[in-house]
């Protein structure tokens, strides 16, 4: 999810902030659906937008694209996983500690019949992005992905280890037989391999042009369509073929993710895709009560939609300026030397 100058590339810039935009758009017609204003719209409206959410697999494919190529320039597990943590945690924890703390005060529904055992138990679990695993509530409406990051990261690590620096096979086989068990469990998961595909073959489709554009939207729809309505490992051929337009700097589909627009949101996308949910809940909680009042539906989701759109992208802006740099620049330095007795300017890039 991240890389140096030498890695980067606009195209997956722009992409991540076409994943975010895609999950933010769900969130923008299902907050309103479960808190009761939406009005009633088309089935295949509402069955179209709720297939944005798989934007996740798009940041999968991401992720597996360029963490080999992580790995690798750290030359180390360790300094690898510093990294991880330095670009994953600080906004995740802030926002955990936020949802624990004012969750309980506003009256969230996710602490609404909750003793202090059972507080405590779901704070330490999400906290290590275990809730998914051990079958518990999910604080973070997001955040539930990051446990499939983690879990791509630790398995790669160890794989890494094995064939690249013990030149041992054999030692990786339990772990890769292990990847190959949680793809069957989770599918989706299978998703990271295809960026990791991309990232060991020198594979580009060039298709430039409008042609190029249209046969990038139609693969990217057939993937979402895939995964929703037949299954997982169907839509990675559409996705493949989708991320192999990606990385061609020449063709139609990397030329539209170069704009400044979808740049501006790839750099804030893992900001806005986990604040989003947040700046929305003020929103949501105003539109049941102007419901309850009986305010014109359309026009609360209107406004719900325009309002909760803006705010997201402030909120992910700030988010990211705040905490991804600013604080990411403060926590540098001082982890790495802690970690590793080295002390050296704070180097970032979204």
């Amino acid at each position: 999810m991240s890389g140096d100058s030498k890695n980067f590339v606009e195209a997956i810039q722009g992409l991540r902030g076409v994943a975010a935009l895609s999950v933010l758009i769900v969130h923008l017609q299902d907050m309103p659906l479960l808190a009761g204003f939406l009005p009633p719209i088309w089935p295949w409206l509402e069955a179209t937008v709720n297939m944005g959410g798989h934007g996740v697999e798009l940041f999968f494919m991401i992720s597996g694209f360029l963490i080999p190529a992580s790995l690798m320039r750290h030359r180390g597990v360790g300094k690898f996983f510093l990294d991880r943590a330095l670009r994953i945690l600080p906004v995740f924890v802030i926002l955990h500690l936020i949802l624990f703390t004012a969750g309980p005060l506003v009256g969230y529904k996710f602490f609404k019949g909750i003793d202090l055992a059972t507080y405590l138990e779901l704070f330490f679990v999400n906290l290590a992005f275990l809730p998914d695993a051990l079958g518990l509530p999910i604080g973070q409406q997001n955040a539930w992905t990051l446990s499939y990051e983690w879990a791509f990261y630790i398995l790669f690590a160890l794989v890494f280890t094995m064939v690249v620096q013990r030149r041992n096979w054999l030692l990786a086989a339990p772990f890769l037989l292990l990847g190959v068990a949680g793809i069957a469990y989770r599918p989706i998961a299978a998703f990271f391999l295809v960026g990791l595909l991309f990232s060991l073959i020198d594979l580009r489709v060039r298709i430039g042009g409008w042609p190029g554009l249209l046969a990038g939207i139609v693969c990217g729809a057939a993937m979402y369509v895939s995964i929703e309505y037949v299954h997982p490992l169907v839509g990675l051929l559409p996705g493949a073929l989708l991320f192999g337009m990606v990385l061609a700097p020449d063709s139609g589909v990397a030329v539209a993710l170069s704009g400044k627009f979808l740049q501006l949101l790839g750099k804030i996308s893992y900001s806005l895709y986990l604040v989003h949910p947040f700046a929305l809940f003020p929103l949501q909680m105003l539109g049941v009560k102007l419901a309850a009042r009986g305010g014109n539906l359309w026009l609360l989701w209107a406004a719900f939609a325009g309002l909760g759109l803006v705010a997201s992208l402030i909120a992910g802006a700030v988010s990211y300026e705040l905490i991804e740099v600013r604080l990411r620049r403060l926590l540098d330095p001082a982890l790495r030397g802690l970690f590793f007795g080295v002390r050296r300017e704070a180097r970032y890039v979204a």
